[in-house]
């Protein structure tokens, strides 16, 4: 019986490492304190650093030992001081993970709606309303530093995968593309730059549509491309050969999804083509995001089949799907009427 209880010790040691809150906690207070980036070079002493930040010195000292048995900081003569491998979470790392962890910036403050996931299973809805008060988007709306963190979070995401979104589908069939909640323009941007034959209009909230006319004119796009401020559960701009959908379905519950579809379908009569493009359940999409778009956003990681029956209600038949990278496909609908 011995093999046993080593075996169940062991697991019971994994899981509890696994369900831990302290780590991860740590991590987002370090970062929202700024320690990365304060601690850097010769480091400094607690005493020094809780002064600056107006916090508790004791406090300060317990979380910097656990940040040190992680790596984050080491001991020094000074106190504390950033490692090479903590130096990951400076703000000028520019890897996105400063937006993901600070919990005054879109993406920290987001992760915190994962205490409502109870909520979510038990109703199928959202938990950041739960926590927040209003939805993901009402709180951008109200918060302007928010808005601006989630573009950067945006641009973040996509930076390394825009290269083969662009190389992975022949974008230079359609004359006209209409980037449907398409950020700042970097994708748009790409798509355009690639085939001058070209243009494209995109739709977005302000003040990020602002953002991607300035994305447009650092581009010498300003000919080709063009951002309108506007919502895409309101009439889109019509007679596009292309509608493009990037990573906007999944952030909507079915209801919401369907009124999206909607106005493409409205604006791309009688020829155009709806191109979704997600990471797909089943096929690339992680379980822990899936997590993260139901208590964030109360959507989710839609199937193939999902996706296919989502649209097929609006007329549109699935034509093709095409892997573009280790995260993405691309869902091409045409409508039904359109061979």
């Amino acid at each position: 019986m011995q093999p046993l209880t080593f075996v169940n010790d062991h697991n019971i040691a994994t899981i509890r490492g696994l369900a831990s809150l302290a780590t991860p906690m740590a991590l987002r207070v370090a970062v929202t304190l700024g320690l990365p980036d304060r601690l850097r070079g010769d480091g400094a002493a607690v005493e020094q650093v809780a002064t600056e930040l107006t916090v508790s010195p004791v406090a300060l000292e317990l979380l910097l030992g656990h940040l040190a048995t992680l790596g984050i900081v080491e001991r020094a003569s000074t106190g504390y001081r950033t490692t090479e491998y903590g130096a990951t979470l400076c703000t000028d790392a520019d890897n996105g993970l400063t937006n993901l962890l600070h919990l005054n910036m879109a993406g920290g403050r987001a992760e915190l709606a994962f205490v409502e996931l109870l909520h979510s299973i038990t109703t199928g809805h959202a938990g950041y309303p739960r926590r927040y008060g209003h939805d993901f988007w009402a709180d951008l709306a109200d918060h302007p530093h928010l808005r601006e963190s989630f573009d950067q979070q945006m641009t973040h995401r996509f930076r390394e995968q825009v290269p083969r979104i662009v190389d992975g589908y022949d974008w230079a069939r359609f004359s006209t593309i209409v980037d449907v909640g398409g950020g700042i323009g970097t994708l748009l941007a790409a798509i355009l730059t690639a085939h001058p034959g070209v243009r494209g209009h995109l739709v977005e909230l302000e003040p990020t549509a602002t953002e991607a006319n300035r994305t447009f004119g650092a581009h010498q796009l300003d000919d080709r491309a063009r951002a309108t401020a506007g919502s895409f559960f309101d009439p889109l701009p019509e007679g596009a050969q292309a509608y493009l959908l990037c990573d906007i379905l999944h952030d909507w519950d079915d209801e919401h999804a369907h009124r999206i579809l909607g106005r493409c379908v409205e604006a791309a009569q009688p020829t155009g083509r709806i191109l979704v493009i997600e990471a797909v359940g089943g096929r690339w999409a992680s379980t822990e995001f899936d997590l993260a778009m139901l208590v964030i956003f109360g959507g989710r990681e839609r199937r193939i089949d999902e996706l296919r029956a989502l649209a097929s209600a609006h007329g549109l038949v699935l034509d093709t799907v095409t892997d573009l990278t280790d995260q993405r496909c691309l869902l091409e609908f045409r409508l039904a009427t359109t061979s």
